[in-house]
C-alpha cells in the first residue's frame, strides 16, 4: 500500500486549558477553563460562580448550550473547588522533556494552544506580558531544536475571564479588536518562529458550549449568532494581518467535525441528518467559503435574530477566508428522529448508539471509515487544504508494575483511522497537509475534566483529584507511532 507524501506533516495535539497548567504564574490571568471545575462520564463538569453583592457562590453545568451566568454573578474560582486547569499535566514545566519525547518519535508538526491571558492577561490590556511572550518562544525553540514545526491555535476554549465579566464575552463586537491586537502581536514576536496558525478551536461549538466556546455570560440565540459573527470577523482580520506580515504564514479554520450516519431510511431521519450538517458546516461556509449560507439567512430571519454588522463585514469574509481547514474527527454520529433507540455519551454530539460499531466506555465508536467520509465531505466542499488535527480515542489505560503500559486498543484505533486517510490521499486525490494526534502527552479530558479518559502516546502520573507526581513514560503506541512517522505512514503493524 502507498504511504504518505514525504512532506506529510505528522504530529500531535494539545490544548494549554488541558495540558499547559502554571495557571497563575508567569503574570498569566484567568481565563474561562480556569474556572471549570472537574467531572466524569456521567456527573457534567460546572463553571463557578460569586455574587458581586453578597460574596454567595454557586455553579452550573459548563458544557450545555443555555447556561446563563445568576444576575450579579460572575464566574470565579472558588476555595474548596478543584480546577483541572491550573496545573492539569504541567507542560509549563516540562515542556522540555515532553518535546523531547515528540523528536524521539519523529514529530513533523506539535499543535498546540497559546494561553490568550498568559499573553494579554485581561484580554483588553493595552500592552502584552513580556514573560508570557518568552515562555512561548523557548517552548518554539525546543520544537525547532527537534524539526518540528508549531501549529498554533490563539484561542482554545481560553477565553479571559475579564472579557466575559467586563464585556459578556464574543456576543461584544470589542471583542475582535481586542482578539486582533492579540494576534498582530504573537504573529509578528514569533515571525519566523511559527508558520501555521490556528484561529478558534472548533468554532461551531458556540452552538454547544457557548460559556466555554465563546465566554457569554448570556447564552441566548441572539447572543450565540452574534458571538459567532464576531469570531468570524476577527479570524478574517487574523488572516489580513498575517498575510501583511508574512505572506508565507498561513492562518486555518478549525472546526469540530463527524460525519453523520441517519439511523433509518426514514425520510425524516435524513432531513435531521442534513439539519445537523448545516448547523455543523454552516461555521466552515463562513471561515473557509466565505460567505454566509441561504440556509442560515433563512433560520435567523425566522427566529428574528439580527446581526450587529459593519459595512465590511462581509467583504472582509470573501477576501480573507482560512488559507486551509483543520477539524477534529474523533468518529461518526448517529441520529434518528425515532426515540425507541439507546443513546450513547461522553461527547458533545455523541447520538445514536451505531450497532455496526464497537464502542469504549464513554460511549465513543471507532468507525475505520469515518475520516476518509470527512475529508471526500469537506475538500468537495472547499477545495481547501485540509487537516486532521485532532483524532484519538481516550481509555482508562493500566501502568504495570515495571512501568509499562500496553494499549493495543489505541493501536487498533489509530491502525484504522490512519488508515482511512490513507485511502482520501491516495484513492480519492485529496489534499491533506498533516495529522496531529489528539493528546500525545495524557491531559486532562476537556468534556469530562478526567484524567483517567487517557489519549497520550505517553503516560503521566496523575488522578482524577491532582495527585500524582507527573512522571512522564512510554506506552506501547508511543513505539508503533514513532515506527508509522518512519516508514511514512506504509507500515500500520
Amino acid at each position: 500500500m502507498k504511504g504518505f507524501p514525504k512532506d506529510f506533516l505528522w504530529g500531535g495535539a494539545t490544548a494549554a486549558n488541558q495540558y499547559e497548567g502554571g495557571w497563575n504564574e508567569g503574570g498569566k490571568g484567568i481565563n474561562t477553563s480556569d474556572v471549570m471545575t472537574a467531572g466524569s462520564h456521567t456527573v457534567p463538569r460546572r463553571v463557578t460562580y460569586k455574587n458581586i453583592n453578597t460574596g454567595e457562590t454557586g455553579s452550573l453545568t459548563g458544557f450545555g448550550p443555555n447556561m446563563k451566568l445568576p444576575k450579579d454573578c460572575i464566574p470565579a474560582v472558588i476555595d474548596g473547588e478543584y480546577y483541572p486547569s491550573h496545573i492539569a499535566t504541567d507542560f509549563y514545566h516540562h515542556y522540555k522533556e515532553d518535546i523531547a519525547y515528540m523528536g524521539e518519535m519523529g514529530f513533523k508538526t506539535f499543535r498546540l494552544s497559546m494561553n490568550w491571558a498568559r499573553i494579554f492577561p485581561n484580554g483588553d490590556d493595552k500592552e502584552p506580558n513580556e514573560n508570557g511572550l518568552i515562555f512561548y518562544a523557548a517552548v518554539f525553540d525546543e520544537c525547532a531544536k527537534y524539526g518540528i514545526e508549531p501549529l498554533v491555535t490563539l484561542s482554545h476554549y481560553e477565553t479571559p475571564i475579564n472579557l466575559t465579566i467586563k464585556y459578556g464575552g464574543w456576543s461584544n463586537r470589542k471583542c475582535i479588536d481586542f482578539f486582533e491586537t492579540y494576534a498582530k502581536t504573537v504573529f509578528k514576536y514569533y515571525e519566523g518562529k511559527v508558520k501555521y496558525w490556528l484561529t478558534f478551536n472548533e468554532i461551531n461549538c458556540m452552538e454547544f458550549a457557548p460559556f466555554v466556546a465563546g465566554g457569554l455570560s448570556d447564552p441566548s440565540p441572539q447572543n450565540k449568532a452574534q458571538a459567532a459573527h464576531n469570531q468570524f470577523i476577527a479570524s478574517a482580520k487574523a488572516v489580513k494581518a498575517a498575510h501583511e506580515i508574512n505572506e508565507s504564514i498561513k492562518v486555518g479554520q478549525m472546526l469540530a467535525y463527524m460525519p453523520l450516519y441517519a439511523y433509518t431510511c426514514d425520510p425524516n431521519d435524513q432531513l435531521m441528518v442534513m439539519e445537523a450538517a448545516q448547523t455543523s458546516l454552516f461555521y466552515a461556509d463562513v471561515q473557509t467559503g466565505g460567505h454566509y449560507p441561504a440556509y442560515r439567512l433563512k433560520k435567523y430571519e425566522r427566529e428574528g435574530i439580527v446581526l450587529n454588522t459593519e459595512p465590511e463585514d462581509f467583504e472582509l469574509l470573501e477576501k480573507y477566508s482560512a488559507d486551509f481547514l483543520s477539524f477534529s474527527c474523533y468518529g461518526s454520529t448517529t441520529i434518528t428522529t425515532h426515540d425507541d433507540v439507546s443513546k450513547t455519551s461522553g461527547n458533545l454530539m455523541m447520538g445514536i448508539k451505531n450497532p455496526y460499531l464497537a464502542t469504549n466506555a464513554w460511549g465513543w465508536a471507532t468507525d475505520p471509515a469515518c475520516l476518509r467520509i470527512a475529508l471526500n465531505t469537506l475538500y468537495d466542499r472547499y477545495h481547501k487544504p485540509l487537516w486532521i488535527v485532532e483524532n484519538g480515542i481516550g481509555w482508562e489505560d493500566k501502568k504495570e508494575a515495571d512501568g509499562s503500559v500496553h494499549d493495543t486498543y489505541r493501536i487498533d484505533y489509530l491502525r484504522k483511522n490512519i488508515a482511512s486517510m490513507r485511502d482520501a490521499i491516495n484513492v480519492d486525490g485529496v489534499d491533506l497537509m498533516g495529522y496531529t494526534m489528539w493528546g500525545c502527552i495524557d491531559l486532562v479530558s476537556a468534556g469530562t475534566g478526567e484524567m483517567k479518559k487517557r489519549y497520550g502516546f505517553v503516560y503521566v502520573d496523575r488522578d482524577d483529584q491532582g495527585n500524582g507526581t507527573l512522571e512522564r513514560s512510554k506506552k506501547d503506541s508511543f513505539y508503533w507511532y514513532k515506527n508509522v512517522i518512519a516508514t511514512h505512514g506504509e507500515n500500520l503493524d
